[in-house]
């Protein structure tokens, strides 16, 4: 199941917004470009797309500049912040019996990762395999994943739970706050540059029963699951699922058609006849995804024209100045002024 298949609560925006908030930072900065007001978080009936989040994610990062802000994030994070869902964990029988409930319902998170569970040699181990989304974007979003994960396995599971490992992918500034503070939470350290990011356990901790177990609420709450994933599958046109992806694809590796089929489970030839009958094609709906992501860089007053060239994976600013003049009409130097006497 992709992250761009299905709505989400506004409940993890509401936290990110919470956690700037905390930081001075106003809510309408980390909430800008995501069609998104205040008020909406408020509403439990909002049901946001995956871009509008992160959107919000990519906004905090930009404001918070600071090494393992996804940790700390993540380690916001309990069982009442995922609803039904969480209230559905803690009332299982046993801990496999959560756990199966969780992986099966990850659509139902806050999640970006691919989540996967099993038997790795003597230990089980939950692995998180990294969004295919802007570096930045990537380590942030792996980050709160499994430290939101880490901290819901000892909250649901009990005092008698407890990691055998923790590991991640990439490095973390040693000293980081949140890396203290997560070993504390996880009660094992995190160790860096490892193979892949995950959390591993004694799989003779599946048996254990947990103390909120109660039958009839753990019932109710996975039909009221099942039924939430189904509504919440979102009923997309292939134009509007190719968007997503693309607005989430690294901004300095833009996918070509055949990349982009694979990534929706397509081939190529019902990509481009699913897209014809929607009167659009794959070359103008790039490129308006292109020209969204190059104001965005253009708002940045702190990037050269040649720095956003690169970032967005063009060899020479010229190359990029010849595109950005297909797309609107103008130089990128225009285009920034537009942008910031609009204010956006």
């Amino acid at each position: 199941m992709r992250f761009w298949d299905f709505k989400r609560s506004s409940a993890s925006v509401r936290l990110l917004v919470e956690f700037g908030q905390e930081r001075g930072l106003d809510a309408a900065r980390i909430l800008s470009r995501s069609r998104l007001k205040v008020a909406d978080l408020a509403d439990p009936a909002i049901e946001l797309e995956a871009s509008q989040e992160l959107c919000v994610v990519g906004n905090l990062i930009r404001a918070c500049r600071q090494p393992g802000l996804g940790l700390e994030v993540g380690m916001r994070y309990n069982f009442a912040s995922y609803g039904l869902w969480g209230l559905g964990l803690i009332s299982s029988a046993t801990a496999g019996d959560a756990l199966a409930l969780a992986l099966r319902s990850i659509p139902l998170t806050f999640a970006f990762c691919r989540i996967a569970g099993g038997l790795d040699g003597e230990t089980y181990t939950v692995t998180f395999e990294p969004p295919d989304v802007e570096p930045a974007v990537q380590r942030f979003l792996v980050e709160r994943d499994v430290a939101a994960a880490a901290r819901l396995m000892k909250e649901v599971l009990g005092a008698e739970f407890a990691l055998s490992r923790f590991t991640l992918e990439h490095q973390v500034e040693r000293g980081a706050s949140s890396t203290e503070a997560l070993a504390r939470m996880a009660g094992v350290r995190p160790e860096f540059g490892a193979r892949c990011t995950s959390l591993s356990f004694d799989p003779s901790k599946l048996a254990l029963r947990l103390p909120q177990a109660n039958p009839v609420t753990v019932a109710m709450c996975e039909r009221a699951c099942d039924e939430l994933m189904e509504r919440r599958r979102a009923r997309l046109g292939t134009g509007e699922c190719l968007r997503q992806y693309l607005e989430a694809a690294p901004v300095h590796a833009a996918p070509d058609l055949p990349q982009a089929a694979r990534a929706l489970g397509l081939s190529d030839r019902t990509l481009k006849r699913r897209l014809q009958d929607e009167g659009i094609s794959y070359r103008v709906l790039l490129a308006e995804v292109r020209g969204r992501q190059a104001n965005r860089l253009l708002e940045d007053g702190t990037l050269s024209l040649t720095e956003i060239a690169e970032r967005m994976g063009f060899s020479d600013l010229s190359s990029f100045s010849q595109a950005y003049k297909r797309w609107f009409g103008v130089a990128p130097s225009v285009g920034r002024a537009g942008t910031q006497a609009r204010g956006v």
